[in-house]
């Protein structure tokens, strides 16, 4: 594999086997240089032995000289290397046409609401280009359309560069299985075509936003408990898909979400996934159940995050710059081998032995999900009409909650906010 390139557009030669690429007064290049082929010329990076008039092994085999940077694993360690474009994706007319048709919807949808846009907004430190940058009331949110691949390493990158900037990445995917999702601020959307996405027909978020559930663990509670599998007496909170809450929560809109990102309605949020301490999570949530979660854990967003556990940082031989081109040994080039990442069991759940004040989470209405039987047996263990059977407002305990002189509150939790 090469370890350099020639940048066309700059007029030097770039050693990737050095941290600073042999430039350090460029601290953008290496994110400029690893950007998608369909977001940047795709003849900025030139093949060394061609730049230098040499045999080219690719024009004799009559292939570009046009090169891209990406990570190989050399001797045990990560690297960068330069390999010929033909053996790497390049975006098809049809999702140039989505990545289009999604940068004037965004554009369109922010400035219809009187908020501040600006379409391939380039930083003040030059290192990054945003797709549409929306400006509002709460800050500025930087939305990347993506719908050629990517690796997760790139949208890690870039989302560092955007918060240094004080942007909020928001990276906005057709597709269920890109290597952005978790790994940034992010929504799904349905793949459908540019002329769907261009259209003003409501386009609903499938993923990236979820509403925060706290219950207390009861028999009478909708889920089992996430710790023992039976009702533990605990409460926990979680993030949940708006399809699995109780109630079932409305879906978020995207146009909706453009508007509310920028005014602070909603806010970006990262978990730790129960299923692995070590994965992190990336949703936009509302702002109200933001808060209340950072009040429950103690815990609040780091300006900028470091990279994620399972992501390997690159190794830096610091070699010398080797023109010798190496086509033919590039082999196959697969974007992410990563397997799927949107998961509906990714909730950040924990449990809590006890919450000061548990109604504020119940900002929905509580409703019982219980057969006619066991409507039945609760009432008459209660001495009322089945009708009167009811939650308890903080804890979603049935009780006799409807009727002349029946409480809002079961008897334990009227005793606690008593001594409270």
């Amino acid at each position: 594999m090469a370890n350099g390139v020639y940048h066309t557009k700059y007029d030097i030669k770039i050693n990737l086997t050095h941290e600073d690429l042999g430039h350090d007064d460029r601290p953008g290049l290496l994110d400029e240089i690893t950007r998608s082929v369909g977001e940047r010329p795709r003849d900025l990076l030139q093949c060394l032995q061609d730049y230098d008039g040499g045999s080219c092994e690719c024009a004799q085999a009559e292939k570009s000289p046009w090169m891209f940077v990406r990570r190989q694993r050399r001797g045990g360690r990560l690297t960068l290397v330069a390999a010929h474009l033909p053996l790497t994706h390049v975006a098809t007319p049809q999702e140039s046409d989505k990545h289009k048709a999604m940068k004037e919807r965004i554009a369109r949808t922010a400035s219809r609401h009187g908020l501040a846009v600006q379409v391939e907004a380039r930083s003040s430190d030059r290192r990054i280009v945003t797709d549409v940058l929306v400006s509002g009331s709460a800050g500025r949110v930087g939305w990347e359309a993506q719908y050629s691949p990517i690796s997760a390493s790139t949208v890690h990158r870039r989302s560092a560069h955007a918060r240094e900037n004080g942007i909020a990445p928001l990276w906005v995917t057709g597709n269920p299985a890109s290597a952005l999702i978790d790994r940034a601020p992010w929504a799904r959307v349905d793949d459908v075509p540019w002329q769907r996405i261009a259209s003003p027909l409501t386009m609903l978020v499938r993923g990236g936003v979820r509403h925060l559930q706290i219950w207390k663990c009861m028999p009478s509670s909708p889920r089992p408990c996430p710790e023992t599998g039976h009702a533990c007496g605990r409460f926990h909170g979680g993030w949940f898909l708006p399809a699995l809450c109780v109630p079932e929560e409305r879906s978020t809109a995207l146009d909706e979400l453009v508007v509310t990102s920028a005014d602070g309605d909603h806010l970006p949020l990262r978990i730790r996934d129960r299923s692995g301490p070590r994965k992190v999570s990336h949703l936009w949530a509302p702002a109200a159940d933001v808060r209340r979660w950072h009040e429950l854990t103690g815990e609040t967003d780091a300006a900028v995050e470091a990279p994620p556990d399972d992501e390997e940082a690159v190794s830096f031989a610091k070699e010398e710059l080797d023109s010798t081109c190496r086509y033919g040994e590039e082999g196959a080039f697969v974007s992410d081998p990563r397997p799927r990442r949107e998961l509906s069991s990714a909730t950040g759940l924990q449990s809590f032995d006890h919450i000061e004040d548990v109604r504020r989470p119940h900002s929905r209405p509580v409703r019982l999900q219980l057969t006619e039987n066991e409507r039945r047996v609760i009432a008459a263990e209660l001495r009322c009409p089945p009708w009167g059977i009811g939650p308890c407002m903080l804890c979603a305990t049935p009780i006799h909650r409807y009727g002349s002189r029946s409480p809002m509150v079961c008897a334990a939790c009227r005793s606690h906010e008593t001594a409270r």
